[in-house]
């Protein structure tokens, strides 16, 4: 997605560590504009597979989710980071590094809401090293649901988490991936 790639370009701050910031336009401040395209792209990708369900993780991802729903016509699910007073009833779990927090987290969506019939389309904001994704994969996994894929809006190609995802034969389709990036430089694959 060009639009996508010259936001990046233009508003993204590479910080220490492999931190890209794109908060003015996706995981702080949304422009909505630019995520319905990336529904519809996600729903261009997708379309056809019969997704019965969208799944992403807390926070950034819902929004974009939410979004791509839209023009898919069907329920976003999330996953919540942990336990909460108004959390009942069984529950899939699954455990997750966060690159961006450095913390490992146990994330879980009830049962209630994840079916072995369900075709779930996962969507996030950002795949690094592939550990939220992975998780999510799992959840799927733990409801016998197919998960039909991962869409994934940046995709930070050098920390190699979608490049294993792919070997393990999971359809990743990511709408801007990064090989290298420093201070004011940022080179797409």
């Amino acid at each position: 997605m060009e639009r996508l790639k010259e936001r990046i370009l233009a508003e993204g701050a590479v910080r220490a560590g492999g931190v890209l910031k794109v908060d003015s336009f996706l995981n702080h401040q949304i422009d909505i504009g630019l995520c319905c395209e990336i529904g519809r792209e996600f729903y261009r990708l997708f379309g056809g597979e019969g997704i019965t369900k969208i799944l992403t993780i807390e926070a950034s991802g819902i929004g974009i989710a939410c979004l791509a729903a839209q023009y898919f016509g069907v329920p976003v699910l999330f996953a919540k980071k942990g336990r909460s007073l108004n959390v009942d009833g069984e529950l899939y779990v699954s455990q997750v590094y966060s690159f961006t927090h450095q913390t490992t987290s146990e994330v879980y969506v009830s049962r209630k809401f994840l079916h072995r019939q369900d075709r779930v389309l996962i969507l996030d904001d950002f795949l690094a090293n592939g550990k939220a994704l992975t998780a999510l994969f799992d959840l799927v996994r733990q409801a016998g649901a197919e998960a039909v894929g991962a869409g994934i809006v940046i995709e930070k190609g050098f920390q190699g988490g979608g490049d294993r995802l792919r070997a393990e034969g999971r359809r990743i389709e990511s709408l801007a991936i990064i090989d290298e990036m420093a201070p004011g430089s940022i080179r797409f694959r």
